[in-house]
């Protein structure tokens, strides 16, 4: 008996759909990537910046600060910042205490524990000792103890908090002498170099506590050798932020792919810090600069009469929030 050969009429019909399965894996293995490479070109980050808080356990108001009610101010800034849910951390620019004695630092650091989010700290010239007990190592080693997130053995640190990100942290303060101004040491102006470099494909934020930019004329204050580090700075392409404090005044100067901004005190009148939004586009950096208030409003107003020109503090619009595009 032969055996009769059995065709198979499904074989184009297999053909393509095979085929167009294919095609199938293709497009999505396409859409895959350039959702990823979307992603990775496309990333925020979302920071506060708390500055000149100058904490007092048991202090009094003087001239234009209101130190005796630091405690307050410290409190109602923390719940406003848990208030947020997408922070990424919150970086205090300096001044953390109003005098460098290790009891005022034990005393603050319980309110900073509260917050939710990873902190970090830049020194301020109120913070250490010249010559006393409160050093630098001892400093270091007491916000070590309580947090986690804050384990570096310089006082000027560098770390990535997210990808396409760099953050430095410089120290600027003169420990030699009793002095408000502030220096950027010839070691650590090399390492800012290295940092840079190695960061020159990233968006780079930098924090100091005394600013390379005056927001108003203060010889006293001023950083002495702040035409070297900006001229360090500004000859990188990439974007980069510098944020700073010290003088308890709002100002934003905008300098071709460099934004510098100031962010005035909690302690004294504007009464206030700042979140920032980054966001890494794939031909600009976008950076939001929100201003937010203390809710202490009777604290506020006591702060505001205590200054002779209010704008000084609060700077122009422009200075208090706005947003800033740079170039790539």
């Amino acid at each position: 008996m032969r055996r009769q050969k059995h065709h198979n009429k499904n074989r184009p019909d297999n053909f393509f759909t095979k085929l167009f399965n294919t095609f199938v894996t293709l497009g999505l293995t396409a859409c895959l990537m350039w959702g990823l490479q979307a992603y990775s070109s496309c990333t925020s980050l979302k920071f506060i910046q708390l500055s000149d808080i100058h904490f007092l356990a048991e202090g009094s108001n003087t001239t234009f600060k209101m130190i005796g009610e630091s405690p307050r101010l410290l409190t109602d800034a923390i719940d406003q910042i848990n208030e947020h849910k997408d922070l990424d951390f919150v970086m205090i620019t300096g001044d953390l205490i109003d005098k460098p004695f290790e009891k005022e630092l034990k005393a603050v650091l319980p309110y900073l524990e509260k917050l939710n989010f990873p902190w970090y700290f830049a020194f301020g010239n109120h913070d250490r000792c010249v010559g006393g007990y409160l050093n630098t190592d001892l400093y270091m080693k007491m916000i070590k103890q309580v947090n986690p997130d804050y384990q570096f053995k310089k006082p000027y640190y560098a770390f990535t908090p997210k990808r396409g990100y760099r953050v430095i942290v410089l120290d600027d303060i003169i420990t030699s002498d009793i002095t408000s101004q502030g220096y950027v040491d010839p070691a650590q102006i090399k390492w800012l170099e290295k940092e840079l470099n190695k960061a020159k494909n990233d968006t780079v934020l930098i924090f100091m506590h005394i600013p390379l930019i005056e927001p108003f004329s203060s010889p006293n204050h001023r950083l002495r050798n702040s035409s070297q580090v900006m001229g360090i700075i500004e000859s990188h392409t990439n974007p980069i932020g510098v944020f700073q404090g010290h003088y308890h005044a709002a100002r934003v100067e905008q300098r071709n792919n460099v934004l510098y901004v100031n962010t005035p005190a909690l302690v004294s009148y504007p009464n206030a810090f700042r979140m920032v939004t980054v966001q890494n586009l794939k031909d600009k950096t976008v950076f939001d600069l929100r201003w937010i208030e203390t809710r202490e409003k009777t604290i506020q107003k006591m702060a505001k009469l205590l200054v002779m020109v209010s704008s000084i503090y609060t700077g122009e619009e422009k200075d208090r929030q706005g947003v800033y595009e740079i170039k790539k």
